[in-house]
């Protein structure tokens, strides 16, 4: 419940109606950082609950759900690093492996069979040494590390309980996602809460592993839609979610800096390569070997077709959009737009033709894009929006804005949700 994934169905379920309960562990200081806003929500006072227990302690869990009596049971908690799981296997396959058998077995145990819907997280991890690169339910499973070989038993778990019992029980296989929620023990959070330091004048160097490893990268956002809709669909099946294009490290950590307006510039090669920002010069980046993996890590791509076609499910936020939305959450950058954004006053906006030439060429060439500015704040339409996802109407945009006054090239905000594109 207080992890990544946990904090957005719970975010998702609630916005649905659902009544939500979360078993967290019982500590002196509490992780719940990421449902805070749920907590203090007056809206959600009498639907949002959390439950002392452990992921080891089976009679907690029983505990729990005599208790609350659930129509549904989401087992979303794992350890669930991989370099982490070299490490610790014992604790890694305790968590990873046992616990999903200790759920199902107290279902069975309390003759719910037909009365609950569960759900386990897999992973992509299954699929490790498998060469085939685009992956879906029927590809082979050949997991290379302990995390990876502990979900394994969980899977089998999870069938078995299907087809014996007839529990409805379904497996997620879901390929790499990411939010501002990420763990910081995440590459991704780490590459985010380093350049957003760097950004601020940090004198800090990013320390990374192999830069060419290549992921399936998705918005966790997206994928609790999933989640939510696996479990929904009556078919007894398991699905693979995933975006269905890789990127590699190097993309994401160009990406991040692009977000948080440093330029770098690469040099040097193998574990000598470097990357410093323009024209500073300074080393913001460097390759340790400490951080690569034991074994071969292969590409792997998704296959999410079937998802798409019986649960209707999509992928809504783009690779750069879940980036940029990492970097702004922890710089703070699109902090001033959200502000005059949510207290918009009554001052008259005024077209961007009237004001710049880039303007008066925009709306020349595209007629149908309604463009209005306020000094350095700049305001789009949707229709606009919705056609400048590509790098090429950015950088118009990026131009555009450093020409205005008090413009200082500190940050650019690409804002798809709102329908708007400003400065801070």
């Amino acid at each position: 419940m207080t992890g990544q994934d946990g904090s957005y169905l719970a975010d998702h379920l609630l916005e649905l109606g659902y009544e939500v309960h979360g078993l967290v562990r019982h500590s002196s200081v509490r992780n719940t950082k990421r449902i805070e806003h749920l907590l203090n929500s007056s809206k959600f006072k009498h639907s949002f609950f959390l439950h002392d227990g452990d992921l080891t302690d089976p009679f907690s869990m029983l505990e729990v759900l005599k208790l609350v009596g659930p129509c549904e049971i989401y087992n979303l908690a794992s350890q669930s690093h991989v370099k982490v799981s070299y490490s610790v296997p014992e604790f890694t396959s305790n968590v990873n492996a046992i616990r999903p058998l200790r759920i199902l077995e107290a279902v069975r145990i309390l003759g719910w069979q037909n009365e609950i819907r569960f759900y386990q997280a897999s992973t992509s991890e299954l699929f490790g040494e498998n060469s085939s690169g685009i992956y879906n339910k029927s590809a082979p499973l050949a997991p290379n590390n302990p995390y990876a070989i502990s979900k394994l038993y969980a899977y089998w778990t999870t069938r078995y309980y299907r087809e014996t019992f007839g529990i409805y029980a379904r497996n997620g296989f879901l390929f790499s996602h990411e939010s501002p929620r990420r763990g910081e023990n995440f590459v991704s959070r780490k590459i985010a809460v380093a350049v957003a330091r760097i950004a601020k004048g940090s004198s800090e160097t990013l320390k990374l592993g192999n830069l060419e490893v290549q992921r399936d990268w998705g918005h966790a956002k997206d994928y609790v839609r999933g989640i939510h809709a696996i479990l929904s669909h009556d078919n007894s099946t398991d699905f693979v979610l995933a975006k269905g294009k890789v990127h590699s490290l190097r993309e994401f950590t160009e990406q991040a800096f692009r977000c948080a307006d440093i330029e770098i510039e690469w040099s040097g090669a193998g574990l000598e390569e470097v990357a410093k920002s323009k024209p500073q010069g300074r080393k913001v980046l460097e390759i340790d070997p400490t951080y690569f993996r034991p074994n071969l890590e292969r590409v792997r791509r998704g296959d999410a077709s079937k998802a798409l076609r019986l649960l209707n499910w999509e992928v809504r936020i783009g690779f750069d959009e879940m980036v940029r939305e990492m970097i702004d959450e922890i710089g703070g950058f699109g902090k001033g737009v959200e502000k005059w954004l949510k207290s918009a006053d009554s001052v008259s906006w005024r077209p961007i033709s009237e004001m710049h030439s880039y303007g008066t060429w925009l709306l020349n060439s595209h007629p149908k894009r309604v463009v209005f500015a306020r000094w350095g704040n700049i305001r789009v339409s949707r229709t606009f929006l919705n056609q400048c996802s590509e790098e090429s109407n950015l950088e118009i945009f990026k131009h555009l804005l450093r020409d205005f006054k008090n413009y200082n090239s500190i940050s650019f905000h690409h804002y798809l949700k709102d329908g708007f594109i400003g400065k801070e």
